[in-house]
Formats: C-alpha cells, sequence, structure tokens
C-alpha cells in the first residue's frame, strides 16, 4: 500500500512537471522567435509602422531598442542580443564590421534622408542656408540643439555642414549636445531651444517644429542608413526581416516619412 502511494505521489509529480513544461515551453519559444532590433533612433515612426506590416504578413514579432547610432552600436560590441543592426551613418556600421560584429554579407546601404534647421516657433521665418549665413544672430542668448557632434550621425553631419558653410566656429559654444537626434528634436519643440538641426523626417514627424531651412547636400557627407545582421544572431527570421526591410512592400512607408530609398 505504502509502495503504491509512493508510486502515485511520483506520477502526480511527474504530471505537474510535464503540464509547467507545456505552459510555459511555448512562451519561451515565442520569445526566443521575436527579431531583436537595434535602430536609429529617427526611424522609429516609420520603423514602428514596418514593424506592424511584418507581424501581420508574417506572424513574427519584432522587439526594437531606438537610440543613437553610436549607443547602439557599442552595445552590441558589448554583447547586446542584437539580431539586426540599422545605423544612422556608414561609419558606426564599419565600427562594427571592423570588429566582425555583422554579417558582411546581409549588409546593404537603405535609406537617405537630409539634415534641416528647425525653429519651435511658427511665427519663424525662412533662412537661407548658405555660405556664412548668420546663425549666431538668430541664435542670440539661445542655444542650438544637435545631437552630440562627436558621436551622433545627425550631430556630425550637422558640424560637417556648419564647418563647410563657415559658421561652426561661431556656434561651437551655443551647441546643446544631445544623446539621440530625438533629444535635439525634443529640446526644439519644448521650446529649450530657439534652434535646432535634425533630420528632415525628425522634423516631419513632430508638428511642435517647423523647418525653416534645409543644408544642401554638398555641404556634408551623403547620408546613408546601412543595415546588417549582426554575427551573433541565431535567429532564423533575422535575414527574412532585413529582406522584408528592403522589399518593396516597405519602402512606401519610409518613404511617408520622408525617407529616401536607396537601390
Amino acid at each position: 500500500m505504502m509502495q503504491r502511494r509512493q508510486w502515485l505521489k511520483g506520477l502526480v509529480l511527474a504530471l505537474g512537471v510535464a503540464w509547467a513544461g507545456a505552459t510555459f515551453a511555448p512562451s519561451a519559444a515565442m520569445a526566443e522567435d521575436k527579431v531583436t532590433v537595434f535602430a536609429a533612433a529617427s526611424l522609429k515612426n516609420a520603423l514602428d509602422a514596418i514593424n506592424a506590416e511584418w507581424q501581420k504578413e508574417s506572424g513574427k514579432e519584432t522587439t526594437v531598442s531606438y537610440a543613437a547610432s553610436s549607443a547602439l552600436a557599442k552595445q552590441v560590441e558589448q554583447g547586446a542580443p542584437a539580431d539586426v543592426f540599422i545605423s544612422a551613418d556608414l561609419a558606426w556600421m564599419d565600427y562594427l564590421a571592423e570588429k566582425k560584429l555583422i554579417k558582411d554579407d546581409t549588409r546593404a546601404n537603405l535609406l537617405g534622408n537630409s539634415i534641416v534647421l528647425i525653429s519651435g516657433k511658427t511665427d519663424a521665418q525662412p533662412v537661407d542656408i548658405k555660405q556664412g549665413f548668420d546663425l549666431a544672430t538668430l541664435l542670440g542668448d539661445g542655444r542650438l540643439a544637435m545631437g552630440a557632434v562627436d558621436s551622433v550621425p545627425a550631430g556630425k553631419y550637422g558640424k560637417a555642414a556648419l564647418e563647410k558653410l563657415g559658421v561652426w566656429s561661431s556656434v561651437e559654444q551655443k551647441v546643446a549636445g544631445a544623446e539621440s537626434v530625438r533629444a535635439a528634436l525634443l529640446l526644439v519643440s519644448r521650446g529649450e531651444a530657439p534652434y535646432g538641426i535634425v533630420y528632415q523626417t525628425d522634423a516631419a514627424a513632430d508638428p511642435g517644429v517647423k523647418i525653416v531651412g534645409t543644408f544642401p547636400e554638398d555641404s556634408h557627407p551623403p547620408i546613408i542608413y546601412p543595415i546588417a545582421v549582426t554575427t551573433d544572431s541565431k535567429n532564423a527570421d533575422a535575414t527574412a526581416y532585413v529582406d522584408f526591410i528592403k522589399s518593396d512592400k516597405a519602402a512606401p512607408l519610409f518613404e511617408k516619412q520622408g525617407f529616401t530609398i536607396l537601390k
């Protein structure tokens, strides 16, 4: 009788473990199936819409971290579990490529963009952005919001343009460097800085700012967003996700936000 009770107790325990495994294993598997994407902050509006389309079409989900490309590249270098990296410039993708942290055969130049001067004032007048334009006088005692000029791609492009136009030295001390281009956008939108330099796509996404001028294309290096699967990715859906991002189905959603599709 005692042996029978022990046997029944063991059976109940075994069934309980099996039930628990059947209950929780699928959710763990689902978490593993999600494609983890590290993407430049300026991609948020477009990529959120594209990821919704990806899920609708494939039934697959994504987990996205938006931040400055510099910060994301450093996180990948430190072992963060990203499957796909989308940078706002070539330099940070090259940085990971040199360290063998991306799969070179998956790398592609995805998008183009432009940088603009914005103001949070609805009555702000258009600015003729040309050689030697008087940005310092426009700013007065205020600050110029930009991504950090030594690391954030939008900040680097902005500094390059101001240097090419002979304006940088007059405004360098007025720059409010932000951790990402979206943070710089927010400074202007909130009225904490009278002007800022951001991507055209960021300005279009925030009704609280107004574009007052566009920087000439030849005043800065070409703005290119590359994409690649990371070397450490074990997700079987990562390559399919990148293919979808590059497809004609995703293109209109990027273009709606003002990006240029690179072929």
